[in-house]
């Protein structure tokens, strides 16, 4: 099979796919021979993006509308089966920037419950909606975004708590359905999208150098990121068969970066039997873990 035959026939939804990173990766995807629905939630670039599609890639539909609702998660899902007679891909882009200025001491509630809807509701909704069909048909491939962020090397609050718990999710999800022929997995993508770039993006970069957050070189990573379409192959990638062996990942995509996160393993610190031996002490305790 040749490259841009890998995903003839693939019937694909893509959450927010139609601006920055989803966009490239609704292009990449199609190119390859997908039927893809474009999702997003305004009206005009998810028309544009599905007009731009169907001229230049291959077969293109939209539906507009935020996927953290229920109802626009499962329309989704319905909308690829309707229009391609099945349902191969669920990519989920879709993502909202934290307030400028946002940290645990100025964040409201509403604004932190907002950020974790349109981040882990998103994946939650649509996950839920495809995941049935998914495992029922004996195949699948779940990819959703994440994001560095969730180290906690950027700050905020309600972003890198919804892409850390997006993260869980996934790992949870693929977990659970690795038995049924269906593969989750994340991305952690940096791409120059609108979300990232412009001054007041700049100066919260720079922001966080002069703080101690970022080092040298990710500041300047993150003020030069490359175009989307550095992105966008992994996604292709991890939607094809080539891919068949790998669930329940976390990959990074940065231009010509690839990398992946190991998972986490816990560093013995100290041990003793329970069944002959007292608790720790807090004194023994400040010995091996604060000393």
């Amino acid at each position: 099979m040749t490259d841009d035959k890998l995903l003839a026939g693939r019937g694909v939804v893509i959450v927010g796919g139609s601006r920055g990173i989803g966009r490239a990766v609704a292009e990449h995807v199609c190119g390859l021979g997908a039927g893809v629905v474009v999702n997003g939630r305004d009206a005009d670039p998810v028309q544009e993006t599905v007009d731009a599609l169907a001229a230049h890639h291959g077969s293109a539909t939209g539906l507009v509308g935020a996927a953290s609702d229920e109802g626009i998660a499962q329309a989704l899902i319905e909308k690829c089966l309707g229009s391609y007679g099945r349902l191969d891909v669920l990519i989920n882009c879709a993502g909202v920037a934290e307030p400028p200025h946002s940290s645990i001491l100025n964040i409201s509630a509403s604004e932190f419950d907002d950020l974790i809807q349109a981040h882990l509701g998103t994946v939650f909704h649509t996950c839920r909606a495809a995941a049935p069909i998914m495992a029922a048909q004996g195949h699948g491939s779940i990819i959703n975004t994440s994001s560095v962020a969730f180290l906690g090397d950027y700050g905020g609050t309600g972003y890198p708590a919804g892409k850390g718990a997006v993260n869980g999710l996934t790992v949870a999800i693929a977990a659970e359905l690795k038995g049924s022929g269906v593969r989750a997995n994340v991305i952690c993508p940096g791409a120059r999208t609108r979300l990232s770039t412009g001054a007041e993006y700049e100066e919260h970069i720079q922001n966080l150098h002069r703080r101690g957050l970022l080092d040298e070189m990710t500041m300047r990573a993150s003020l030069d990121a490359a175009p989307a379409e550095f992105v966008a192959p992994l996604y292709a990638y991890l939607a094809s068969d080539l891919a068949s062996a790998l669930t329940g990942q976390i990959f990074i995509a940065a231009g010509g970066f690839v990398g992946k996160f190991n998972k986490p393993t816990p560093q013995v610190v100290g041990y003793r039997d329970h069944t002959d031996s007292d608790p720790w002490s807090v004194e023994e305790l400040h010995a091996m873990i604060g000393g």
